[in-house]
C-alpha cells in the first residue's frame, strides 16, 4: 500500500495522522466520488480478481473502478494502514423484483470501530443506494444523508439496512422505463450479521457473479459514480444523472440513451474511466437498479 499514491488517486489532501470519524468520512467521500462502482471488466473480456495487489493496480494505477469485493477490500487495506479497527462483513442484497434477499452472501462491507462505537463503511454499492457517510451501527434510528434517510433494524442478531426514498422528477419521461420511477417510499438494501469474514470466503461468489448467465452483473453492464450533489450511472446504453433534493424533497432524474460511438467518450468524461479492451454494453435484465 502506497498511501500517497492512493490519496493522489482520490484527490485527498487532508490530514490522516489521527484515525477519527471526521478523517474517515472525508477519505470515504473522496473515494466514492473518484472510484466508480462498475463491472465493466466482465464486458471487456477481463476477469475480476480478489488479490489485493491486482485490485490496487486496477483501481489506483489504472484509475478504474470495481464492485464491492474490490472497492471495500481496497478500502479495508487503506483504513488498516491508517490505524483503523476494520472488520470484513458479508451481506445478502435485497432484490425487489423477487421481494427476497439473496440466498447466499453476495456483498462485502466493512465494520469500523471508533471510540467504542461501531460504524458500517460501504464504498461498493453504487447507484442511489450508496451511503455518503459511515453509518453508526444502531437499530431503529434514522440517519439522514444527502442521498436520503438510511436506518438499520436489528432482529435476533441480523441487521437490516433500508433507505427512505424521495420522489423523483423525470423531465424526459419518454426514455424512462416505468419500473425506474418507483412508487415505493422505503427500500430494503441488504441484511448482514456481525460475523467477521475473510476475503477467501468471497472467492466462489466473486467467480459466480461474473459468470452465471442469470447474474445481474452478466446481464447488465454498469458504471456509477457519486458526484458532489448526486450520482450518475451508465447502465447498458442508458446514462442517468440524478441531482439529490433538487426541489421540495424531490430528486431530479435526467436520462439519455447513448449511441455505441458515444460510449468511450462518456466513460472518460463522466466517470474518468479508460478501458484497455473493447467494451460491449448490455442490458437484458429487467431488474431495476434505481
Amino acid at each position: 500500500m502506497d498511501i500517497q499514491e492512493y490519496f493522489a488517486r482520490i484527490s485527498y489532501r487532508g490530514r490522516y495522522d489521527k484515525p477519527d470519524l471526521a478523517t474517515l468520512t472525508d477519505i470515504f467521500q473522496h473515494h466514492i466520488r473518484a472510484v466508480p462502482f462498475e463491472n465493466l471488466s466482465i464486458h471487456c473480456g477481463e476477469s475480476i480478481e480478489l488479490d489485493l495487489e491486482a485490485t490496487y493496480n486496477k483501481i489506483v494505477r489504472k484509475k478504474r473502478g470495481g464492485w464491492c469485493m474490490e472497492n471495500n477490500h481496497l478500502l479495508s487495506w487503506v483504513l488498516k494502514t491508517l490505524g483503523y479497527d476494520v472488520t470484513l462483513l458479508g451481506s445478502k442484497v435485497y432484490v425487489p423484483e423477487y421481494d427476497a434477499y439473496a440466498d447466499e452472501i453476495d456483498h462485502l462491507l466493512l465494520k469500523v470501530v471508533l471510540d467504542d462505537k461501531s460504524y458500517i463503511v460501504d464504498g461498493g454499492f453504487g447507484m442511489v443506494y450508496q451511503i455518503w457517510q459511515p453509518l453508526e451501527l444502531i437499530s431503529g434510528i434514522d440517519q439522514p444523508q444527502t442521498p436520503g434517510v438510511f436506518r438499520f433494524l436489528e432482529e435476533s442478531g441480523v441487521w437490516y439496512l433500508e433507505k427512505v426514498k424521495r420522489k423523483q422528477w423525470v423531465p424526459n419521461q419518454s426514455v424512462s422505463a416505468s419500473h425506474n420511477v418507483e412508487k415505493e417510499v422505503c427500500r430494503r438494501v441488504y441484511l448482514f450479521t456481525l460475523q467477521p469474514r475473510d476475503i477467501e470466503e468471497f472467492r466462489a461468489r466473486n467467480a459466480h457473479l461474473q459468470t452465471a448467465p442469470d447474474s445481474l452483473f452478466v446481464t447488465k453492464s454498469m458504471c456509477s459514480l457519486q458526484t458532489p450533489d448526486g450520482v450518475r450511472a451508465l447502465v447498458g446504453w442508458k446514462l442517468t444523472e440524478i441531482k439529490y433534493n433538487y426541489k421540495d424533497n424531490m430528486d431530479l432524474v435526467e436520462i439519455r440513451i447513448l449511441a455505441d460511438e458515444e460510449m468511450e467518450k462518456t466513460l472518460k468524461e463522466k466517470f474518468n474511466v479508460t478501458l484497455d479492451k473493447k467494451f460491449v454494453p448490455i442490458n437484458t435484465s429487467r431488474l431495476s437498479l434505481f
